[in-house]
């Protein structure tokens, strides 16, 4: 398929009915800039759109693809992953002056506005060992648990339960502690038979 540089409709030769427009804008088209290779468009710009003129708008419809070749932000392989909005929706205002509407800059942003900003080759990637660098989708390594940082290894032999243990049996110590004192300094009131009130430590 022939690509195309921009994608634009002649509003004056447009059918009252609306027209269907299929084709490829070039991969060009999407300007990502420089990434460093880190992304970069593998196809061009494909769409398939329903362009109608209503009242004093132009409604644009249809959907927008591409490919992209990318490099994994976990492993680091290069992959190329599809790219598609199936529900492309734009419209434009139509003047008495309004002879060309340009629909590339809107393609160009639907396409932009899906790539991922940590682009994955696969949702299950392991990525590279951070020691050796193999990449573990396609490899293992003989790397240990133990050879990564140990800086946090303290935290590991606090045990919590043991605190909450050790707190437990502080409270019930100063519970008994209260209760002697209680019993201790506690009295019982009893009246005798002269009335004379005696109190019983």
């Amino acid at each position: 398929m022939q690509t195309q540089a921009r994608l634009t409709v002649d509003v004056a030769r447009l059918a009252k009915t609306g027209e269907r427009l299929t084709g490829e804008l070039d991969g060009a088209v999407l300007d990502l800039g420089n990434t460093a290779g880190l992304i970069e468009p593998a196809s061009g710009i494909r769409y398939d759109l329903r362009v109608e003129p209503i009242d004093s708008e132009l409604l644009v419809r249809g959907s927008v693809s591409a490919t992209v070749a990318c490099i994994c932000s976990r492993c680091a392989a290069r992959f190329e992953t599809p790219i598609k909005e199936s529900f492309f929706v734009a419209s434009y205002p139509l003047e008495e002056t309004t002879d060309i509407v340009d629909l590339t800059a809107d393609l160009r942003e639907a396409i932009i506005l899906l790539l991922s900003g940590y682009p994955v080759c696969q949702e299950g990637c392991r990525g590279l060992c951070p020691r050796c660098g193999t990449n573990l989708n396609e490899a293992s390594c003989r790397c240990k648990s133990e050879d990564a940082d140990g800086r946090w290894n303290a935290l590991d032999v606090i045990s919590l339960s043991r605190g909450r243990t050790k707190g437990a049996q502080s409270g019930r110590s100063a519970g008994c502690d209260a209760g002697k004192r209680n019993h201790v300094n506690g009295s019982k009131r009893s009246v005798s038979n002269g009335g004379t009130e005696k109190e019983e430590i």
